[in-house]
């Protein structure tokens, strides 16, 4: 097998032993169950350090490629007929095979890399990132972002948006009141889509036949719902002693509410006792809503949607009734 080592490259020399052997072994130049020189032989060969040998061999046999042998040495791992690669593998295999076609047509490791990189940079993102400090608001935007729109959604906090790699393949979502904030957080050249929030003329034609019963209680995990939640049900004509509220980060807050309506949010749905009544308030404006599907099918593509449902959303019953059901 022969090996080229540089060390003055941008590349640590772990990952060109790993590179060079994964190739070797792709292109049948090492066969399987083949010997490879021993850590010191490696090392000696190289003027290396042994203990960057050893972790280049002890990584490839954790991905898949190598294995030990005690008091024997390191062998080509052979696959039997039929056995499916694991991920990590399959692809590794994938990239190892490109790389060896690129090379077998003339192109140089640099120019690789350049193509490659630019195919990555042009590649459409594959989720949307929710930026929210609080956490409990934050789970409630995935969940509603999550079930309306079918597209892969995760969530940071302010903070990560200084690390690039926390970006990197997703389309920044924020809420308006955030927007000021973020435009000093974001690179320049990072975008985020704004939503609004709902609000109380939303819900104008909300039946309000839908509250009567013996009690409605307001309940959520996030203080700011059971505030924002008292504001448009006092505004749509609600007297206040006809409401109860609850911190479901309280204990017991689910006793007593069998026979209750619940005014509550996608995630606290989910942990309702059977025989309550729940009716959901999306934070999020419907038009804002609305306009986040209407991207994701226009910019990322149907084939990009999946049967996406956030854990809070796949758990709330079929009998969850939501406030624009009510219109």
């Amino acid at each position: 097998m022969k090996l080229w080592i540089s060390k003055n490259s941008e590349v640590p020399v772990a990952e060109q032993l790993t590179t060079q052997i994964m190739l070797a072994i792709n292109s049948g130049e090492l066969k399987a169950n083949q010997k490879l020189p021993s850590t010191r032989e490696l090392a000696r060969r190289f003027a290396l350090h042994s203990n960057t040998v050893n972790a280049a061999y002890h990584d490839l046999a954790r991905r898949g490629w190598l294995h030990f042998k005690k008091g024997s040495g390191v062998y080509v791992r052979g696959l039997a007929p039929g056995v499916s690669l694991d991920g990590q593998l399959e692809l590794d295999q994938l990239i190892s095979a490109f790389i060896k076609m690129a090379r077998e047509k003339g192109f140089t490791l640099g120019e690789i890399r350049c193509r490659v990189k630019g195919w990555l940079e042009f590649q459409p993102p594959d989720h949307l990132l929710v930026i929210e400090p609080d956490p409990e608001l934050r789970k409630i935007l995935l969940a509603e972002i999550g079930e309306f729109t079918g597209f892969p959604v995760q969530g940071v906090g302010l903070g990560a948006c200084k690390d690039p790699a926390v970006l990197e393949g997703g389309v920044p979502v924020a809420l308006y009141g955030r927007a000021e904030e973020l435009k000093g957080l974001l690179p320049h050249d990072v975008s985020c889509i704004v939503l609004q929030s709902r609000s109380a003329t939303e819900l104008d034609k909300l039946s309000m036949g839908a509250f009567s019963g013996p009690g409605v209680a307001v309940i959520s995990r996030w203080p700011d719902f059971l505030r924002w939640a008292r504001a448009i049900l006092l505004a749509r004509g609600m007297e206040a002693g006809q409401l109860s509220f609850r911190d479901a980060r309280e204990k017991h807050w689910q006793v007593g509410l069998r026979s209750c309506i619940a005014v509550t949010d996608i995630v606290t749905a989910a942990q309702l006792p059977a025989g309550c009544r729940p009716l959901l308030l999306n934070v999020i404006a419907e038009s804002s809503l609305q306009e986040l599907r209407q991207f994701v099918d226009q910019f990322l593509g149907n084939n990009k949607r999946v049967s996406f449902k956030n854990r809070a959303s796949r758990a709330v019953r079929p009998g969850v009734k939501r406030a624009r059901d009510h219109r």
